[in-house]
């Protein structure tokens, strides 16, 4: 309903309302979607791809210490620790690059809340505060899109 906006503007409101609703007006006016479409883009990137250049040894070879982290500590159900090493790898440096440029962002942000999803479950089940904070990033930028400062806009995609 839209009276107690309307109610906080008038000037016989509160001052307390009314305060409130132009705090709340700069706010909205302050962090338009293209700005925090960015800064998510930029900000989730950097997590997944640093973690990812930590499992290869230059660009193309996952290390051997990688592997051995999806076979001694990760233990992914269904998946040979090889393959898991190879895949995260992968994942972790195109989608967050991906991101960065904003091209397919609605769907970079889906894989990384899979793989968030797939880390929450089957590796460290007890980090869910990082997770969800996560998680509540890539839903934004899964929902809204990259914004006007994303590649997806130009082409047409966002």
């Amino acid at each position: 309903m839209q009276t107690i906006p309307t109610q906080g503007r008038s000037p016989t409101a509160p001052i307390h309302v009314r305060v409130s609703v132009r705090l709340a007006d700069w706010l909205d006016a302050a962090t338009p979607h293209d700005l925090l479409a960015l800064a998510n883009r930029v900000g989730m990137a950097a997590i997944f791809f640093l973690s990812g250049r930590t499992k290869v040894d230059g660009w193309f070879s996952v290390s051997d210490s990688a592997i051995a982290l999806f076979r001694d500590e990760y233990r992914l159900p269904l998946i040979p620790p090889e393959a898991a090493a190879w895949l995260a790898a992968g994942a972790e440096h195109l989608f967050p690059l991906m991101l960065v440029v904003g091209l397919f962002t609605r769907l970079s942000a889906l894989a990384l809340l899979a793989m968030t999803l797939v880390i929450q479950l089957f590796v460290y089940p007890g980090a869910w505060p990082t997770h969800l904070s996560w998680a509540a990033l890539l839903l934004y930028l899964a929902g809204r899109g990259g914004g006007r400062a994303a590649l997806d806009h130009p082409l047409g995609i966002a």
